[in-house]
């Protein structure tokens, strides 16, 4: 993913989007690391977001998810069905979100992270790490493939089963 040598500047945007197609495809896992090392670097820098989230989370798990299903919520005299206390919850996630700076630290780290990953994406060459779709293809069609003997072998046992009959004794 680092290698030097793999990286140049792509001839066109045509290029560019091929580039960040394949290398979407091959480091997928690689990419949502980066970015979930963007968004933690941002929600550590920023400890207000980070204890926001936090009693969010602990709302979350203590109201509704840890919660006994068969005996209601009971805040201040009144019990709470399911669907409002889900209502509720919801309700004060969209409110924190959007009304506090947590949103905006959430929105701006993840695009920050989406243009690492675009960046990485569109300049490294992705050499022979993939194989073309018709390749592909030919390869699933044909017989002796790699994983071929999954397929003969699960029609062979149901042929084989077929014809079982259950002898009992009476």
């Amino acid at each position: 993913m680092i290698d030097r040598s793999a990286f140049s500047r792509p001839e066109s945007t045509t290029d560019a989007l091929s580039r960040l197609r394949k290398n979407l495809s091959y480091f997928k896992i690689n990419y949502l690391a980066l970015l979930a090392l963007v968004l933690a670097l941002s929600l550590l820098s920023n400890p207000f977001s980070l204890l926001t989230l936090a009693a969010l989370l602990s709302a979350w798990s203590l109201l509704y998810l840890f919660r006994p299903s068969d005996s209601p919520l009971v805040l201040l005299g009144r019990s709470f069905s399911d669907r409002e206390t889900l209502g509720g919850l919801v309700v004060v996630t969209v409110v924190v979100i959007f009304l506090t700076s947590v949103g905006s630290i959430l929105i701006s780290a993840l695009m920050a992270g989406a243009a690492l990953v675009c960046v990485h994406g569109a300049l490294r060459v992705p050499e022979d790490l993939f194989l073309d779709e018709a390749e592909t293809a030919s390869a699933a069609a044909a017989p002796g493939g790699f994983l071929s003997f999954l397929g003969g072998a699960a029609s062979s046992a149901a042929a084989s089963a077929a014809p079982v009959i259950a002898v009992t004794r009476a």
